[in-house]
Parts: C-alpha cells; sequence; structure tokens
C-alpha cells in the first residue's frame, strides 16, 4: 500500500497533523517510537502546558477543545497537584503570564489596543497537560481513520520524485509525502539532510520530584540566585537552572547525589533531598532547520525547530506548524492547489518559528547569574509593570499579535479570524468545522455568491449578518483560520477573486443562470 502522508511522531503535532489531512480524505499512516502515549512527565505538574489564543482557537475550529478541558479536569486529580503545577496562581493579582520568570498581571493589560481581538472559547490562554492533549488528538485521529503503528520507529528514508521508503526495525512503507514531527532529535529530519542551525545551551535545566528532609528549608516561589535560578512548589515540586553551558543534559544519569549537589549550588542553601522520585534535563539550546521541505519530506514541530521551554512556546508552535500544513499539503495531493502552495508553508512558518527562538534566548538573557543581568532584569521588571509594558508581553506571551505575512490590505489579513457571532446564533469557527475555507458575507452579495459557487468544493459560502462586523463588509477565511482577504466597503469580486485563486487554485467556470 502507498499511504499518501506518513507522519513519523504520535506527539500533538503529528496526530494533530493527521486529523487534518484526514479532514481531507487523505490516507494517514503514524509511525511512532514509543509504545505507549502515558509518561510522567507528560502529567501534572511537569506536563502542564499553557496554550495560546491561536491555538486555542484552531482546537475550537475543529471541535476538540470541550474533550480537551474534560480530560484533563478528570485527570488533574487533587487540588493540591494543581496548586503544585500552577503555585504562581495563589496570588492576590491574577497573573497573565511571565517573561524569564517576571510576571505580567490582568489589571495592566489594555486590550483595546487590539480592535480585531475578540474573547475566545477559553479567554486569552488555557493550561493542558500532555497526557490529555494527546489522548483526545489520538482519540479523533483513531476515529477519522489514521493507521497509528506504535513501538515502530523511523531508522531510514529514501525518496524519489514520487515516493517516499520509510525504514523501521521490522517493516517498510510507502507514502507520497514524508512528515517527520518526530522532535528535536528528528530521525527524518538527519536522514533527509537537512540543515540544523542556531545557538548551543548555557544551561542545564532539570524538572524534579523530590521528598525534602526539611522542605522549609527552601521558600515557594521563583528565585534568582547568583549561581542560577529555582522555582519550588511544595511538597516537592522543582525546577532550576544550573549555568553549566548544558553539560549536564543527557550525558550521564541524574542520580539523587548529583540533584542535590545542583541543588544545593543553585540554591545557597544546604538542603538534603531524601529521595528523588522524578527527573528530567533540558537545555536553551535554540536551533532551526534552514528550510523545512527537502522534496517529498517536511519538517514540522520540534523536528523544525528547538528552544527552550521558558514560556511554553514550543508546543503552540508545532500545532500552529501542523494547521499551517494541513490544507495544503491535501491541495497538493488532490491536485488542486495553485502553484506555490506548499512552499509557502515554510515561508509563513519559519519566520515565526525565528521569532519564538529569539524570544526564548532574551529570556535566557535575563536570567544569567551576573550583577549586570540582575540590573537589566529590575528594569525589565518596572517596564512590564506598566500598562504599555503589560500589554506588549501579553500580546506576544498570548500570541494576539501573531500574524503572518500574506501581503497587503486589510489588517486583519493574516491574522487569525475573529470568532464572529452571526445573527443565526452560529459563529464563524464553527463553519470551518469541515476544513474548508469560509467566504463571510455580510451584506448577501449576488457576485459574491457566484464567485463563491466556483470553488464550491473548497470554499463554503455564509451570507449571514453579524451581531457585530467590526466594521467589515465580508472577508475570505482559510482553513487554517487565517484571514486571506477582507473589506469594509462594498466587496469587489475581482479582488476576492484574486485572493481565492491564489490560496485555492483555478476555479470551475462560472455557471450559467438557471432557466427556471
Amino acid at each position: 500500500m502507498i499511504y499518501d502522508v506518513a507522519i513519523a511522531g504520535a506527539g500533538p503535532v503529528g496526530l494533530f497533523l493527521a486529523c487534518e489531512l484526514r479532514l481531507a480524505g487523505l490516507s494517514v499512516l503514524v509511525l511512532e517510537q514509543a509504545h505507549d502515549l502515558r509518561s510522567p512527565l507528560k502529567r501534572l505538574p511537569f506536563g502542564m502546558r499553557g496554550l495560546t489564543v491561536p491555538t486555542i482557537e484552531s482546537l475550537y475550529r475543529r471541535g476538540l477543545l470541550d474533550d480537551i478541558a474534560a480530560l484533563q479536569s478528570s485527570n488533574a486529580g487533587s487540588g493540591a497537584n494543581n496548586a503544585a503545577a500552577a503555585h504562581w496562581m495563589n496570588q492576590p493579582r491574577r497573573p497573565g503570564g511571565h517573561f524569564a520568570g517576571i510576571q505580567f498581571y490582568h489589571d495592566k493589560i489594555d486590550t483595546s489596543t487590539w480592535p480585531y481581538h475578540r474573547p475566545g472559547p477559553a479567554g486569552s490562554n488555557m493550561a493542558v497537560d500532555l497526557e490529555s492533549l494527546e489522548s483526545v488528538l489520538a482519540a479523533r485521529a483513531a476515529s477519522t481513520g489514521v493507521d497509528i503503528r506504535r513501538g515502530t520507529g523511523v531508522e531510514g528514508v529514501d525518496s524519489s520524485d514520487d515516493v517516499v521508503i520509510i525504514r523501521t526495525a521490522g517493516e517498510t512503507f510507502h507514502a507520497r509525502w514524508l512528515v517527520g514531527c518526530d522532535g528535536g532529535r528528528s530521525t527524518v529530519r538527519k536522514a533527509g539532510g537537512f540543515e540544523f542551525a542556531g545557538t548551543e545551551p548555557e544551561f542545564t535545566g532539570y524538572s524534579i520530584d523530590v521528598e525534602l528532609a526539611e522542605p522549609d528549608k527552601l521558600q515557594p516561589g521563583r528565585h534568582y540566585t547568583p549561581t542560577g535560578m529555582y522555582t519550588y512548589a511544595r511538597p516537592g515540586t522543582i525546577g532550576m537552572v544550573d549555568f553549566d553551558g548544558g553539560a549536564f543534559h543527557r550525558t550521564q544519569p541524574i542520580t539523587l547525589d548529583h540533584v542535590q549537589t545542583v541543588l544545593r549550588r543553585v540554591s545557597g542553601t544546604d538542603v538534603t533531598v531524601a529521595t528523588l522520585r522524578l527527573a528530567a534535563t533540558w537545555t536553551d539550546r535554540a536551533y532551526q532547520a534552514t528550510s523545512y521541505r527537502r522534496g517529498r519530506v517536511l519538517l514540522a514541530g520540534d523536528a523544525a525547530h528547538v528552544h527552550s521551554p521558558l514560556g511554553g512556546q514550543g508546543l503552540n508552535l508545532g500545532l500552529g506548524d501542523a494547521m499551517n500544513l494541513g490544507w495544503k499539503l491535501a491541495a497538493t495531493l488532490r491536485g488542486d492547489a495553485p502553484d506555490g502552495l506548499l512552499d509557502t508553508y515554510a515561508s509563513e512558518r519559519m519566520p515565526i518559528g525565528a521569532q519564538v527562538l529569539d524570544w526564548s534566548r532574551a529570556q535566557v538573557a535575563l536570567m544569567r547569574p551576573s550583577r549586570s543581568t540582575r540590573a537589566l532584569e529590575a528594569i525589565i521588571r518596572d517596564l512590564i509593570d506598566t500598562p504599555d509594558g503589560a500589554t506588549y508581553f501579553a500580546r506576544r506571551v498570548w500570541g494576539v499579535g501573531l500574524r503572518h505575512d500574506l501581503g497587503d490590505g486589510h489588517p486583519l489579513v493574516g491574522c487569525s479570524a475573529p470568532d464572529l457571532e452571526l445573527v443565526d446564533g452560529t459563529k464563524l469557527s464553527e463553519r470551518l468545522r469541515s476544513g474548508k475555507a469560509v467566504l463571510l458575507d455580510f451584506n448577501a452579495d449576488a457576485p459574491l455568491q457566484r464567485l463563491a459557487n466556483r470553488w464550491d468544493d473548497r470554499v463554503i459560502y455564509v451570507a449571514s449578518d453579524a451581531v457585530d462586523t467590526m466594521g467589515l463588509s465580508a472577508l475570505l477565511v482559510r482553513p487554517d483560520g487565517l484571514v486571506a482577504w477582507a473589506t469594509e466597503a462594498t466587496p469587489d469580486p475581482d479582488e476576492a477573486a484574486s485572493a481565492a485563486s491564489r490560496w485555492f487554485g483555478k476555479a470551475a467556470p462560472e455557471r450559467a443562470p438557471s432557466d427556471g
């Protein structure tokens, strides 16, 4: 059998991409090295990830958000576990996020500066544990017919002009396209000959679950010290950063004695670790593939870019890759993609990835254990507590200001479409569930309807007024939720047709009017 698309990696990015491709009716194979998706590191507290506004909107548009929220709620366990996972929430002011551990607060954020942003189904952000997220995505993928092979990792790749041959330990698979979603040490990236360039790590980060002999020797919260940084949540959840150039990451076993030595050095106390229950390391290595496609092999998620987990941007970046790539790869396979459509995956997503890597590097710069860094931190701390500062950081951290370069035009072009409420009580996001584009026409303009009919296999035409049109008269929304065209004036069918042909290829000839 030759699959339309094979995906290496059954993490959130690979599974979400598989679901996107199945919306278009493609045959999809997912190969995953691990036998079981479950892991203590994917559960609270270490498995918690913050979802940005664009990610929440993407999951909502595909009808996945309620299932994720319900499952994570049932998996969260006791309130104590939740408190340990999000100890920073126990504060008199409501925090909106942080930059290098420096928090900004909701009471300082001026949302009026975001004229086209509307509150979404989960507010400005949402926390989710990786196990819940992966479970929901795996269930959706399996229910739609995705072939998921666990315990089957990719070991080699060969490709030709029309097929990719994927070798595993026990079997060989064939696919028209292969997407590497197999993490920062991606086998697909290495086998495909992709260049991976960036900056080496400055520290080894530790996520540990311990029992301390004298817990009161450490104060809860986040602390910068002359040798690093640590965060402590009782009874024994600790994250710490040791500026050793990343020397310890994956170089030797993580023992109790080593964890105690590092914790004492970073905290400046003689704390004693009685029991080491769980430990993992990470670094601030920041690398990005110099291209996201070589022939019939593509990269997404951590296979395409790695950076520190500071600020939780990695998962959101990867899911954004999947949402952007899915419909474009499907159109390419169907044969109705306009010239160069698949190339826009890299041209749109690589700049976003580069921004996130620099955002991560900037946070590392504020964490270095030096007097000059502490002086700079004090200035940033003052700025972030101003309305302008808090609004800027919220815009970046929440993803509200995320814009893809789709060319000139209305300010909404390239941005995530606002979830407009239509007069019939439905919302724009609900019209995107099928994975097709949407042409939303507030004036039921006949030329626009005729235009949409020519792309009716790829574009859904919706003629409806809205509770608040935000001054718009019409907008064209791509399958991934980005605005491709918008206007506040009387719609120009030629402009709309140009935008539609750019993204959805050649239209069918306009139908002759019916005699009846």
